[in-house]
């Protein structure tokens, strides 16, 4: 009779667990990738291994433009020059009797806030306007001497400069003191600015250096600026710096060691570096010949010469228990928005369904 009761509630299991699902972290690759054997697939699915990596590699970058652009370094002279909206001050020494400059009482007379017109001018009395644009502070001041001399023959001429809106640049974000900045001369640079700013905010993730100029924007990580001198530009009057994360991420899912969306910390990470910024696989869980990269690529992007992508969106995917698919995982290029997918291996079900089974057959048992 207990024999008959425990073969009862065996059957009972086995029933129970094919009428329904088992609860599970994540699908299985065969769940996933099964459709690419449809009449008509919606997506298609690409092995990745070392044989097909350099094709793969010329593949449209997706999320971004693939890499950072940035102006390349000079050097220019030590001296700024004018510019309109600089604002000259101006004295003037004249030793002569019945100066027209000078009062009598004195033998100088200042004339500051000249703001350089956006002719290029300022207005001297007795002179009109003179053109200072363009022109060094040592060669306005000559120019303005010259003019002079036609109406006071022995006058001296001193001349300070400070920098308008265009001979300045403006820290906008991500430092300690944003703000404008005049630029002393024409030698200063962009490390210099950010120095002078305060630094970089230590609390900016992966920070991004972007210099507005005429209209276009440039960009380049921090830690890349900081290690390559050929990055340390010259800058120009009216440039805008701005500091900011890095807003590019992949998303991770499955059986890995987080499932969450995950921030670049560098320029280019591989699938391999990716597994490891999410903390790996789940060693009881996971499937090693199914981690899985989902990709989405523009209609402009398809092509049907091998090129490019046939489809949409592409699955890629990883078969990391041989060396062949490990060494195309340190090779593959995670593109932002990419979705990281370790599926859950089939003997996870298989060893669920065994210990069902055999917690039935204790109960059983003990019957």
């Amino acid at each position: 009779m207990l024999h008959t009761i425990r073969i009862a509630l065996l059957a009972l299991c086995v029933a129970s667990l094919t009428a329904c699902s088992l609860p599970r972290g994540a699908a299985l690759s065969s769940e996933i990738v099964k459709e690419k054997n449809a009449q008509e697939p919606t997506f298609s699915v690409v092995n990745v291994s070392r044989s097909n990596m350099a094709q793969l590699a010329a593949w449209p970058v997706t999320g971004w433009a693939g890499h950072y652009h940035w102006l390349r370094s000079g050097r220019g002279p030590n001296s700024t020059v004018i510019r309109a909206g600089d604002t000259l001050n101006l004295v003037i020494w004249d030793s002569q009797e019945n100066s027209l400059l000078a009062p009598e009482t004195q033998k100088l007379v200042s004339m500051p806030n000249l703001v350089v017109s956006s002719a290029g001018t300022i207005f001297i009395p007795y002179l009109n306007k003179v053109s200072v644009v363009g022109k060094t502070p040592s060669q306005a001041r000559s120019t303005i001497q010259e003019s002079i001399i036609t109406i006071a023959a022995s006058a001296q001429v001193q001349l300070s400069v400070v920098p308008g809106k265009q001979n300045s640049a403006d820290l906008v974000t991500g430092v300690a003191k944003p703000g404008t900045y005049p630029l002393p001369d024409r030698n200063y640079s962009i490390l210099s600015l950010l120095a002078l700013g305060g630094g970089i905010s230590p609390t900016l993730r992966n920070p991004l250096v972007r210099l507005i100029r005429d209209g276009k924007t440039y960009e380049t990580p921090a830690a890349a600026l900081f290690s390559d001198a050929s990055k340390n530009i010259i800058l120009r009057g009216n440039d805008k710096i701005l500091v900011q994360e890095d807003k590019r991420y992949f998303t991770a899912l499955g059986a890995t060691g987080t499932e969450s969306l995950v921030y670049f910390d560098k320029e280019r990470i591989t699938a391999i570096e990716a597994l490891s910024m999410i903390g790996g696989l789940t060693d009881s869980r996971a499937d090693l010949k199914g981690v899985l990269v989902l990709r989405d690529y523009p209609a402009r992007a398809l092509r049907t010469d091998g090129k490019g992508p046939a489809m949409q969106q592409v699955i890629f995917v990883f078969d990391l228990t041989s060396a062949d698919g490990l060494f195309a995982s340190r090779s593959f290029q995670i593109n932002p928005n990419d979705t990281v997918l370790a599926t859950e291996s089939p003997v996870t079900k298989a060893s669920t369904i065994l210990g069902i089974i055999g917690s039935a057959l204790g109960i059983a048992n003990r019957l």
